[in-house]
């Protein structure tokens, strides 16, 4: 019932050229145009799947993807042997067309897109049985094109905005940062109303409406529109798409057993039955290259790590049997991992200092000793303790700071911790006081889980000297950060070059 789009492989190189010259107006016999593919529904259907097939390319959520969003972070850092690749962690940026750190990114945002932008230009003019399985198609091509925006704007912030089919000639304008929001805002909003509240068994992965307004909470919150998020959120909590629950262990979050379960609002669908590369070929893998490089040393390639903080920070309250939090079991592994809580599981083999942790969240220790590029684990980008958490944040936005504690004690509460009021009775009411320690729930709850980046922009972290002097206490590498540049990458400057529509970020 797992990993739908795993099978399908799709050639979309349906783009025509177009030239003065006629020897390169004729048609390659060996491919189809585009006008020869777009014209059943199992077109259609392959289109879309392709979609999803951009998961597992290396500039996404394959592999590059988490050094911007967790190793940037002041949740993670890298050691890699390979400096530049360990300086595009550490805000030392030089050659903006590093290909790991920038370039390939960009490409497969954009590649993305393009993809999206073929089925919905595509798909409208051939004819279904069914007029709301196409509609099904339209949604989850608008909801996609949004997602990968939202990273984009995340990354980069000003950029391109392309809503038809490229072609080799075009020099897209360079938007906004405010524009590129709400052209995710319409994608989505459009993406909720043809979007089904769920899918079938054997459909599990595709976005429903609850994703979409996952997605739009979360666009939302990063522009600081409470109120709309707000909205978004009592969807998912107590309108008419609260379907979702915590799950009992909190492990089952990062595995491949149990996966797409109740606390899941959108995952992406690993598996391991491929062993090729990332390409567009018949054997290429739909597997995560996560765990292979942010595994300890000795069992993968150790290129990313997290701060040692975390593990002091998980510590500073015990839960209600006076035993250690059970999250920071399985979010790290650091060398008292054995003698706190008695975890024979790992291989004691494992090579780390002592002031060394490393991210244990989609590891496959729980049934083997080594990483490799092959993970199975789909990668949960939205999950519901996510959501109860970003809710409190909103109450307390706007103005409902005692309304929020709840859902801040639900997520407390699957791992047996106290309520957060009899924890911190200095916070009361105060809204500046719930918002630091929401913070540190946030990591406590999701460290590893690429939302540190967007959270620290969001709350401001990021722009002032000061708040970025305090994050350099616990993460070095905010040393190097410069306010007013590094809150975004540079553009890939081949794209500049290329591009007269195009300007590189000033600050850079």
């Amino acid at each position: 019932m797992k990993k739908i789009f795993l099978i399908t492989v799709v050639f979309l190189n349906l783009l025509s050229l177009s030239s003065c010259d006629n020897e390169l107006e004729l048609n390659n016999p060996n491919t189809l145009t585009t006008g020869q593919y777009w014209a059943t529904e199992s077109d259609a259907q392959a289109g879309i799947n392709s979609v999803y097939a951009m998961f597992y390319k290396d500039g996404l959520w394959a592999r590059w993807i988490y050094f911007r969003l967790d190793l940037t972070s002041d949740e993670g850092f890298s050691q890699s042997p390979w400096i530049e690749l360990a300086d595009w962690t550490r805000f030392n940026y030089i050659n903006y067309n590093f290909w790991e750190g920038n370039s390939v990114t960009w490409r497969d945002t954009y590649k993305a897109i393009f993809r999206c932008n073929q089925v919905l230009a595509n798909v409208p003019k051939i004819e279904f049985k069914n007029e709301d399985d196409k509609k099904k198609i339209l949604a989850e091509a608008k909801f996609l094109r949004a997602l990968h925006y939202y990273y984009a704007a995340i990354l980069w912030e000003n950029i391109p905005i392309v809503l038809e089919p490229s072609t080799p000639n075009d020099r897209p304008e360079q938007k906004n940062i405010t524009e590129v929001w709400a052209q995710i805002e319409k994608d989505l909003n459009d993406a909720y109303t043809d979007l089904p509240t769920e899918w079938a068994g054997d459909q599990t992965g595709r976005p429903d409406k609850g994703a979409a307004k996952g997605m739009l909470a979360k666009v939302y919150m990063q522009q600081r529109k409470w109120t709309e998020a707000k909205t978004a959120l009592e969807y998912l909590i107590t309108g008419a798409g609260a379907k979702y629950s915590l799950v009992a262990n909190y492990r089952d979050n990062f595995t491949a057993e149990n996966e797409n379960n109740s606390e899941s609002v959108f995952e992406i669908q690993f598996g391991d039955q491929r062993k090729g590369g990332t390409d567009e070929g018949p054997s290429a893998a739909v597997s995560s290259n996560r765990a292979q490089f942010f595994a300890p040393r000795s069992i993968g390639w150790s290129d990313g790590q997290a701060r040692f903080w975390l593990v002091d920070a998980f510590k500073k309250e015990k839960n209600k049997d006076g035993g250690l939090d059970i999250r920071l079991k399985y979010t790290l592994f650091y060398p008292d991992l054995l003698a706190d809580f008695g975890d024979k599981t790992y291989n004691k083999t494992w090579q780390w200092g002592a002031n060394e942790a490393w991210f244990r969240k989609g590891s496959r220790d729980y049934y083997r000793d080594n990483e490799d590029y092959y993970s199975q684990v789909n990668y949960r980008l939205i999950r519901y303790a996510d959501i109860l958490l970003r809710y409190a944040e909103v109450l307390n936005e706007t103005g409902n700071t005692a309304g929020a504690y709840q859902y801040v004690d639900m997520v407390r509460a699957r791992v047996k911790i106290g309520t957060l009021a009899a924890a911190h009775p200095e916070i009361g009411n105060d809204k500046t006081k719930f918002l630091e320690q929401l913070k540190m729930e946030r990591v406590l709850e999701l460290a590893g889980e690429s939302v540190r980046w967007e959270d620290l922009k969001r709350w401001g972290d990021l722009d002032t000297q000061a708040s970025v002097d305090k994050i350099s206490l616990r993460d070095p590498d905010f040393k190097n950060f410069v306010v007013g540049k590094n809150q975004r990458l540079p553009i890939p400057q081949v794209e500049v070059d290329n591009n007269p529509n195009l300007s590189q970020h000033p600050e850079y």
